[in-house]
């Protein structure tokens, strides 16, 4: 019967723990305010993270971007000038979307070039695969001739 309880407590105990999500101390008071924040929030990387959002983010980093964001907000300042600090502040790498800028031409043609290089050494393995067998000299049917008498 211990062991039940101690299972089920175990259980329960796991389930509260996945459950657990970060909760911001204080939201705006104005509602469009804190929707506006959420939606900035979502466009932003967590540092830490590197591939959530600060808006999904447990890490302290994230709430301290949050809360720069909800400050910001409440400042007066438009989404565009919360972006231009947070990029100004971290760079581009802030940004889940990094604009198509000259400093990012590389990062965002990157995939296609290894598509591309993946495409060449395919097509080049295929065509070498189908070349067409030289026929052998007069020397080496010689050759081949000779080695197939040694042998029998």
């Amino acid at each position: 019967m211990i062991r039940y309880l101690v299972l089920v407590f175990s259980v329960f105990a796991f389930t509260l723990a996945v459950h657990a999500v970060a909760v911001d101390e204080k939201p705006l008071a104005d509602p469009v305010q804190e929707a506006r924040a959420r939606a900035l929030m979502k466009e932003f990387r967590c540092l830490v993270c590197q591939n959530q959002s600060i808006e999904d983010s447990n890490a302290e980093l994230a709430q301290d971007l949050r809360m720069i964001v909800r400050e910001r907000i409440a400042l007066g300042d438009s989404s565009d000038n919360v972006r231009a600090y947070m990029v100004d502040r971290y760079g581009d790498w802030v940004l889940l979307r990094p604009p198509l800028k000259s400093s990012t031409y590389f990062l965002w043609g990157s995939p296609f070039l290894v598509v591309l290089i993946i495409l060449l050494v395919v097509m080049r393995k295929r065509r070498s695969a189908a070349a067409v067998p030289q026929p052998l000299s007069d020397d080496e049917t010689a050759r081949l001739a000779q080695l197939l008498e040694d042998d029998t």
